[in-house]
């Protein structure tokens, strides 16, 4: 199994390519001479912010705030930089796995490679999925959950009425043309 182990890195963001509306997520972790680039969902980046947001908050809750973990970023780690060029994927995050290394008191982060299975692929050999491997410190990650959250967040705005996100071409709100989620009218009496 290939992995991409920065222990620590220089820099570990998230970032995005595009419009929004048609914007291409990405995790990026440097270090070393070396550059990787995965390529994720909006959600994956979201739902990544959030976890390590409650395991930092748990370690803290769980040392009674003994632990050395900032309850905020700390602005001297602000980065918004956008991504190192060349954007070269190195693979897709399929799965993500968060873990809090006690005895390092760091954060683990693993990103591991979507797994496309297919017929064909049963009669080979199967390979062992690339991951991506990421020590930090909780402040990097209280940094990283910062930025990524901005960035999910600065994606089209949401309709006031159906919370759809609303598209520069225009909108349908289901709020607007009648239907209900479900419930439809046929026309008739009680």
């Amino acid at each position: 199994m290939p992995v991409f182990d920065y222990d620590p890195p220089e820099r570990f963001v998230a970032g995005a390519v595009g419009q929004p509306g048609s914007r291409a997520f990405f995790l990026q972790a440097r270090g070393q001479g070396r550059l990787t680039t995965v390529g994720l969902e909006k959600f994956q980046v979201a739902a990544l912010a959030d976890r390590l947001d409650e395991l930092l908050d748990e370690v803290l809750r769980r040392s009674g705030g003994t632990a050395q973990v900032p309850a905020v970023a700390p602005a001297a780690l602000t980065d918004n930089a956008p991504l190192d060029l060349p954007i070269s994927e190195d693979f897709r995050v399929g799965t993500m796995a968060l873990a809090w290394d006690a005895e390092a008191a760091q954060v683990v982060i693993e990103a591991q490679e979507a797994v496309v299975e297919d017929e064909e692929a049963q009669e080979q050999p199967e390979e062992e999925p690339t991951v991506l491997r990421v020590h930090i410190s909780p402040a990097a990650a209280r940094a990283f959950t910062r930025r990524a959250l901005a960035l999910v967040a600065a994606g089209r705005p949401p309709c006031p009425l159906c919370a759809q996100p609303l598209d520069p071409e225009g909108h349908v709100c289901v709020r607007l043309n009648g239907y209900r989620g479900g419930v439809t009218s046929a026309g008739g009496g009680e």
